[in-house]
């Protein structure tokens, strides 16, 4: 999977249950800045993110990196890693 096939796919989640218009969804655009993402809504963009690229999150080991997550760059080279992990 390509880095442009993981953000159409981060872009998906995002106008789909967050309702975020196309424009504001950007590489470089900030999670809690540009999107409004509070706390709660990352955990729902992970578990939609889970399903959205059938990859598994494992909070012990994935809560700091998740944590650390500010922008879709970030979301984009976390899932990258969780797919190169699973094999993909």
């Amino acid at each position: 999977m390509t880095d442009e096939d993981i953000l159409s796919g981060i872009k998906k989640i995002l106008e789909k249950w967050f309702e975020i218009g196309p424009e504001s969804i950007t590489p470089e655009a900030h999670l809690r800045n540009d999107l409004e993402l509070d706390s709660l809504d990352r955990v729902d963009f992970i578990v939609a993110a889970e399903k959205e690229f059938r990859v598994k999150v494992i909070r012990s080991e994935d809560e700091p990196k998740i944590r650390a997550m500010e922008t879709l760059n970030d979301v984009r080279d976390f899932i990258k890693d969780k797919l190169a992990k699973r094999g993909t």
